[in-house]
């Protein structure tokens, strides 16, 4: 099983580096975030993307999310569902094999960071149901968060800026409690150049003055299962790098 995770900082815009993306690497799944567009307006080929069964959840301009799953995982097509606290077009989920697959973008916190707070606290009732009712689960995209202070480079460390504040770290490690593992930080544990995201000036993905808020996180089972996850840090022209996790069958 491939999972593939992108914030492509709108779709219409990284078009043709999706399709080069996925024509790539082959995700089983495909979670996409900040796609910034209504179902209507997103590009045709990326709506009848060939061997998907795919979901567009965005309103214009802002936000948004996207689930793909390939059709030899899932002959018919599955039951996307977005939980209750979905606001903003900011969460969807799908069922595929007893696995629960969720492409989620946090939302940023700078201009209200009470919602930001509320959603994640939603995000750890619905990791803990899960967990309680023995669902395995994987939770997919920029949670914008960067986990520890190894995950944000030097000259990028603030105390109490938003996305290194305490008391969101905090709820992104009681989400990760509830049977959840940090796929790409338990796969490299002593790279402090894993980075996912950078600011658009000054060069800083050259130079990989960045932060890792992109994250695939899985349940304990898969997560012992992992093979490879890796950042795609070279690619496209987002913001944000691709992260691709395999885990064996």
């Amino acid at each position: 099983m491939k999972i593939g995770t992108w914030n492509v900082n709108g779709i219409r815009a990284r078009e043709a580096q999706v399709l080069e993306w996925v024509a790539r690497e082959h995700p089983d799944v495909v979670c996409l975030q900040e796609i910034k567009a209504p179902p209507s307006k997103v590009p045709a080929a990326l709506c009848d993307l060939d061997g998907y069964w795919c979901l567009w959840h965005g309103a214009s301009a802002y936000s948004g999310v996207a689930l793909h799953v390939r059709r030899d995982v899932a002959p018919e097509r599955p039951a996307f569902v977005h939980p209750a606290f979905d606001t903003e077009t900011r969460i969807a989920t799908v069922d595929v094999g007893g696995v629960t697959f969720a492409s989620v973008y946090v939302p940023n916190g700078g201009k209200d960071f009470p919602a930001k707070l509320r959603f994640l606290e939603a995000m750890e009732r619905f990791a803990a149901d899960a967990h309680a009712a023995g669902r395995r689960l994987v939770l997919c995209g920029d949670l914008n968060v960067a986990r520890t202070d190894q995950d944000v480079h030097p000259k990028e460390r603030k105390a109490g800026l938003v996305g290194q504040r305490p008391d969101e770290r905090a709820l992104l490690e009681k989400i990760l409690s509830h049977g959840l593992v940090d796929v790409g930080r338990a796969m490299d544990p002593a790279n402090d150049g894993l980075f996912t995201w950078w600011a658009p000036w000054r060069n800083l993905r050259q130079r990989n003055i960045g932060w890792r808020i992109d994250y695939v996180l899985a349940s304990t089972a898969l997560a012992q299962a992992t093979s490879r996850c890796a950042v795609l840090a070279d690619f496209g022209t987002s913001d944000h790098a691709p992260v691709v996790a395999e885990f064996r069958a």
